[in-house]
């Protein structure tokens, strides 16, 4: 009996559901490389979770020391956090109070990992989905938008004919006013209901959508001078905005 194509995997795992797609009948190298990416996902829980006491992240937290084995992806991590947090002005940031959480980089960090094993194994088309933010490969691909304000509607569609293409949003719609402004510690002033950041990788849009919701009124400025980066907003009264490759969207205009 033939093999049954094996296109879709899905990940239960850092408090969210991943789900791995390719196109076409797998390949053997495929089918291990959806295997390998399931592993990847649960270690990176392993490792980063500040949720877990033996984490290298709560290991840190308490001052103790890194297993070796784990070293050289948390200096990787973190590395890229303070390389985030100084881009952003420290509007993201991975240090609140006394506490240590890279969570608003390392998901998308993962995901951005997984779909390049996918890649590597031959698969042309790939598409990586971590509790809503997505990394493309290959295409044509079409993502919506969910609208922040109308339950089971979508706010706009981005595009990609042929990845690489990184999707990311942050807002309140799905779990409520959690992200706050690290510079004052207070909700961020003028933040929309939901604002998506589209670049080639996710683990930079999922940082950049972070910072800018947390950002505020200045979110659209500081967007708009960020090169290879496109955004799009919904603001708290339904209204939208947008900067870069997705300047001129609109909810009934899908790009």
């Amino acid at each position: 009996m033939a093999e049954t194509p094996e296109p879709h995997r899905t990940v239960h795992t850092m408090g969210t559901v991943f789900s791995l797609t390719t196109r076409g009948r797998p390949t053997p190298a495929v089918r291990a490389a959806f295997d390998a990416a399931e592993r990847l996902l649960h270690h990176t829980d392993r490792v980063f979770s500040p949720f877990r006491p033996d984490s290298a992240i709560s290991l840190l937290a308490r001052g103790g020391t890194v297993p070796g084995a784990w070293r050289a992806e948390v200096d990787e991590v973190l590395g890229l956090c303070a390389r985030a947090e100084a881009r952003s002005g420290g509007a993201f940031t991975v240090g609140y109070g006394s506490g240590l959480d890279p969570s608003g980089l390392v998901k998308g960090w993962a995901v951005e990992r997984a779909a390049g094993l996918l890649r590597d194994a031959g698969a042309t088309d790939v598409c990586v989905n971590g509790g809503g933010d997505i990394q493309l490969h290959g295409g044509p691909w079409r993502v919506g938008i969910a609208h922040p304000l109308l339950p089971g509607k979508v706010a706009a569609v981005v595009t990609s004919p042929a990845g690489p293409l990184a999707v990311a949003t942050s807002g309140t719609a799905e779990r409520g006013c959690h992200i706050v402004d690290p510079r004052t510690g207070a909700p961020p002033v003028g933040a929309p209901a939901s604002l998506t950041v589209v670049c080639a990788s996710l683990t930079e849009a999922d940082t950049l959508a972070t910072a800018a919701y947390a950002k505020g009124v200045e979110a659209q400025g500081w967007l708009a001078t960020l090169a290879d980066v496109s955004a799009f907003a919904v603001a708290t009264d339904g209204t939208t905005w947008a900067t870069g490759g997705l300047a001129g969207t609109s909810p009934t205009k899908p790009v």
